[in-house]
């Protein structure tokens, strides 16, 4: 476990799941260039790709953010015992996410705020927990933040095609539905002040209601950009999507304008997604961005 404090606020990294997603680079990034992986392999081996394998490599892990007195998770990654049919490798886990959690201090009902940046197969996933037969609400005293756009977008009743296709397939109704029905939503759009450390921002793109979490505490910057970047290849090469960009054009313009804020502004980067050190500070390098330095968390 690992943990950071900027400012006034502190960031521990509360990890589900690190390794494999049984994809290439060339099918997960597939308008990456062609010799962008092997010009990248002295620092993308071994944490982010497996080089015997040829296989990306890749974590799921929540964000647990502690500010003003409010204990607040970002995204919350696949889930125990959902049924994935399209996606076998986040079917049926049985991970210890939750005692990772627990040593870090953290029991559900402590929980304030539930932010999802989108609401993808590996951001909602403990949402919710099977309790006998039924999906319920993991933390049960939590306000869920999830942006408009996408939870209009992922309904299946609005029947939206998706570059997804049917690897989204169950995910609104075991891991969103629940928790609206439980009344613990709050669904938002364009932008949303959570305190005066935290503001969540629209970030469309790789969905249409991606968002990112931008935090400001005393001289200190961060972004926490869900799936803005899923390997820090596309820091290096901006204009790289994953396969799953619902709308590539906007992606690229997405990740290009927030990597360009954070570069400016010497703010911290914290993907989803990201094995080894986690997040990074970035610098301009021409027409694109460089690793400035690893971010220096504390290991508990």
């Amino acid at each position: 476990m690992y943990e950071i404090v900027l400012g006034d606020v502190t960031i521990t990294r509360i990890m589900e799941y690190h390794g494999s997603v049984d994809m290439t680079p060339q099918t997960f990034f597939p308008d990456s260039p062609e010799d962008a992986w092997q010009r990248h392999q002295s620092w993308l081996a071994p944490d982010f790709i497996d080089t015997d394998t040829n296989e990306c490599l890749s974590a799921v892990q929540t964000w647990l953010v502690r500010s003003e007195g409010a204990t607040i998770l970002v995204d919350t990654g696949v889930g125990n015992h959902k049924e994935r049919p399209y996606a076998p490798v986040w079917g049926h886990l049985n991970t210890d996410f939750l005692g990772n959690l627990a040593r870090a201090g953290v029991r559900p009902e402590d929980v304030d705020v539930v932010i999802n940046t989108h609401l993808h197969i590996d951001h909602v996933g403990w949402n919710t927990y099977l309790d006998g037969r039924h999906w319920v609400p993991t933390f049960p005293n939590a306000t869920y933040l999830m942006p408009r756009r996408d939870f209009d977008f992922w309904n299946p009743a609005n029947g939206h095609p998706t570059v997804f296709g049917r690897g989204n397939q169950n995910v609104f109704e075991d891991s969103v539905i629940p928790v609206h029905q439980a009344g613990r939503t709050l669904l938002w759009d364009d932008s949303y002040r959570i305190d005066s450390n935290l503001t969540l921002e629209s970030a469309p793109g790789h969905t249409p209601g991606s968002s990112v979490l931008r935090l400001q505490s005393g001289t200190d910057r961060a972004v926490f950009v869900g799936d803005l970047l899923h390997s820090p290849v596309q820091f290096v090469e901006p204009d790289t999507n994953s396969c799953f960009c619902e709308d590539p054009a906007q992606a690229r313009a997405t990740r290009r304008r927030l990597l360009g804020w954070a570069a400016d502004t010497n703010a911290l980067v914290l993907p989803a997604h990201l094995g080894g050190h986690g997040a990074a500070e970035i610098i301009r390098d021409a027409d694109t961005f460089a690793i400035k330095e690893w971010a220096p968390f504390t290991r508990l």
